[in-house]
């Protein structure tokens, strides 16, 4: 199963939608910590991973929104936060009509969590 996710998430890697592309390259690439793109965790394939601060970033298209969308996503939400991850979830909308804004609600998701990180050390 593992070894099938890692080639689905190359796949996906090669083949970014256009949301995650601008995202990508013009915000989180550009971050001073690593972010995975395409990361499996668990059963599951997420769109960015923040390891240093446990952050999920999922863009999500329409097929997100309809009932049995909306219901897979809670059960992985749910599982993926066992481990202790937060998830942002933003729409492929929001990154195209406020990237600024998603921008700077990810970084402040960031700094929030390095100033924890701090405090435990």
């Amino acid at each position: 199963m593992k070894e099938v996710l890692t080639q689905f998430s190359q796949a996906l890697r090669r083949n970014m939608t256009k949301e995650e592309k601008h995202l990508w390259y013009d915000f989180l690439k550009k971050l001073p910590i690593t972010v995975k793109r395409q990361e499996v965790i668990d059963n599951y394939i997420v769109d960015f991973y923040i390891p240093q601060v446990k952050i999920i970033i999922e863009l999500d298209g329409s097929q997100h929104y309809t009932e049995e969308g909306e219901a897979k996503d809670s059960v992985r939400d749910n599982t993926l936060g066992k481990f202790g991850i937060k998830i942002l979830r933003y729409t492929n909308r929001e990154v195209n009509r406020n990237f600024d804004g998603v921008c700077r609600d990810i970084q402040s998701h960031i700094d929030i969590a390095l100033k924890g990180e701090a405090f435990t050390h």
